[in-house]
């Protein structure tokens, strides 16, 4: 049971964020809810996942690439791409309020995780990133609304787990967002070494 456990988890890291793989007795079922289809895989090529030869897992990554199932690599966020999201997060906020921007997150950060978890190092580029272009930027200026938000939704736009807080510091008044992702928050959850108590937290694309 734990080997079809490793074999099923080593498969589900190599899909992309919108399949899901299911055990079956004779393998696994593939669930592409992009396309709404199913694959079967026989229980040999399962385990290749967890067990084969850099080979074989890279003859099983080559076929479910063709079949659209997987991605060449997961895509860094550590581009000018950050910038970008973070300037139009930025805007939006003032142009609609930070709280019509929380509402709008189900329709830009999609309600699935993958099967892994993201490492601390990927978060950890990724709050260099964003914070590297707020703070050369006049127009965002180390905002941390639009931090929060722009990691929240690239996190989740990869399919990875992350949990965006609203908080707040009663004396004297202020708020502060962030987002929490393998133990690590962009920005960080107390600035200055004030801590803010949480009044609102965002799951799964937009709960």
């Amino acid at each position: 049971m734990a080997e079809n456990n490793d074999a099923l988890a080593a498969m589900a890291r190599l899909l992309s964020p919108h399949c899901r793989v299911i055990g079956m007795s004779g393998g696994a079922l593939i669930a592409d809810w992009k396309r709404t289809r199913f694959l079967g895989m026989a229980a040999a090529d399962v385990r290749k996942c967890a067990e084969g030869t850099p080979e074989e897992r890279a003859e099983l990554v080559t076929v479910l690439l063709q079949a659209g199932c997987a991605e060449a690599r997961r895509k860094q966020h550590v581009d000018v791409g950050v910038g970008v999201w973070l300037r139009g997060v930025h805007l939006m906020i003032r142009t609609v309020g930070f709280g019509r921007v929380l509402r709008l997150l189900p329709l830009a950060a999609p309600d699935y995780a993958r099967a892994d978890v993201p490492s601390a190092e990927e978060v950890r580029r990724l709050k260099r990133a964003v914070q590297s272009h707020s703070r050369g930027s006049w127009l965002v200026d180390g905002d941390c609304k639009s931090e929060a938000v722009t990691a929240f939704v690239l996190l989740r736009r990869s399919g990875l787990k992350a949990v965006l807080h609203v908080g707040v510091h009663e004396h004297p008044f202020a708020l502060h967002a962030w987002t929490v992702s393998a133990g690590l928050c962009i920005p960080d959850a107390d600035p200055q070494g004030h801590a803010f108590d949480p009044v609102l937290s965002i799951d799964g694309g937009g709960r």
